[in-house]
């Protein structure tokens, strides 16, 4: 929405900006840490890290200029809806951010074990929550509502993958009970989890567009379904 007020507007897009800048941000620290899964690079681990401290202060930056565009401008309707969107579309970016240190940390104890158990599954099932984190962003950028009935569906396709990899897992530990390969095979029961929840907080993301363009909440049209 164009407003009378200029400054407003710089304000809105310089915010709406920052988010997208964010979704870029966090998409990249996810991908370097399924990067480091592949490879065990621990110089990967390290930069995950150091880009989760970036990301927080992301986090809280946005934050505080949604409170201080609602305070100053005190915004009604669709803007106020978009405001308050992105601040849930902030939590869940932060949120991935985290998931992508979780998945990095347990680099470290493939390493140590000299490698993974089959990862197949694991990266098919990044590759399509990969997908989901550009689409959910795109989405954002259009102000696309309908990009959220697609992310349900991969959202869907990931559990279910998410569950037969953690059958295997479970299998494989039932199989070879040695100390170091039930390690790995927890190690990557916890990557295979963080990587379904990155594709739980994409899918919020489009869900979040939906509510501030067409101002529906979908989570309530489903449970209505």
């Amino acid at each position: 929405m164009l407003h009378t007020d200029t400054q407003y507007d710089t304000e809105l897009y310089a915010l709406r900006g920052s988010v997208t800048t964010m979704a870029n941000a966090v998409e990249r620290q996810f991908v370097r840490a399924l990067d480091a899964v592949s490879t065990l690079d621990p110089r990967l681990v390290e930069q995950v890290a150091s880009e989760e401290l970036l990301v927080n202060q992301m986090h809280l930056q946005i934050d505080a200029r949604c409170h201080q565009i609602i305070a100053k401008r005190q915004p009604i309707a669709v803007d106020l809806r978009e405001i308050i969107a992105i601040m849930h579309m902030n939590a869940d970016l932060e949120r991935i951010g985290d998931e992508a240190k979780k998945i990095a940390f347990k680099v470290n104890i493939l390493r140590e074990q000299k490698g993974a158990h089959d990862v197949s599954g694991m990266q098919k099932m990044a590759a399509i929550v990969s997908e989901m984190l550009q689409s959910a962003a795109a989405a954002f950028i259009a102000r696309d509502s309908s990009a959220s009935k697609t992310l349900q569906m991969r959202d869907a396709e990931v559990d279910a993958l998410r569950d037969k990899e953690i059958i295997v897992l479970i299998e494989t530990m039932s199989r070879d009970q040695h100390q170091s390969s039930v390690s790995v095979a927890l190690a990557q029961v916890f990557i295979v989890q963080s990587i379904e929840r990155v594709g739980d907080h994409a899918k919020n993301i489009a869900e979040y567009v939906v509510t501030f363009v067409d101002g529906i909440d979908p989570r309530h049209a489903r449970q209505r379904a």
